[in-house]
C-alpha cells in the first residue's frame, strides 16, 4: 500500500496529448503559453469548436477535465522553472497562477510536496559529472 501511495504523484504528472484537430489546436495554444488564462469557450472560438464539444473531448480523449489538464501542463512548466532556480513566486506568475499560495496548493496536490521542498531536494541531490 505504501508503494502505491508513493507512486501516486507520478501518475498525476502524466499529460496525455490529443488526436482530434480541434482539441490539439487548443492544447497547442496552451503549450505555447501555459499562463494563458482564457476560458475553454474562448479557446473553442479560436479552434472552431464549442465549449461543450471541447469539454467532452478532454474527457473522452484525455481522460480528464480541461481544468485538470491545464493544471498538469502548468505543473510541468513549473518543474522546469523551479529546476532552473527561479523563485516560487516568479514560477507561480510565469505559469499562470494568480498568487503563490494557489500555486503551492496545486503543486503539492499534483507532485506530493511543496515547491520549496522540491527545490531543496534538488539542491541537496549529488550532481553527477
Amino acid at each position: 500500500m505504501l508503494d502505491e501511495l508513493t507512486e501516486a504523484p507520478e501518475h498525476s504528472l502524466h499529460l496525455p496529448e490529443p488526436h482530434d484537430d480541434r482539441l490539439r489546436a487548443v492544447t497547442d495554444l496552451l503549450h505555447t503559453d501555459p499562463a494563458r488564462n482564457t476560458t475553454l469557450a474562448e479557446l473553442g472560438r479560436s479552434a472552431g469548436a464549442s465549449e461543450r464539444t471541447l469539454s467532452r473531448l478532454f474527457h473522452t480523449e484525455l481522460g480528464m477535465s480541461f481544468h485538470r489538464w491545464r493544471t498538469v501542463l502548468r505543473i510541468h512548466h513549473a518543474l522546469i522553472h523551479l529546476t532552473d532556480g527561479r523563485s516560487v513566486t516568479e514560477t507561480a506568475t510565469a505559469c499562470g497562477w494568480s498568487n503563490p499560495s494557489s500555486f503551492i496548493d496545486a503543486f503539492t496536490a499534483v507532485v506530493g510536496q511543496t515547491p520549496g521542498r522540491y527545490q531543496a531536494e534538488l539542491r541537496a541531490a549529488p550532481t553527477t559529472r
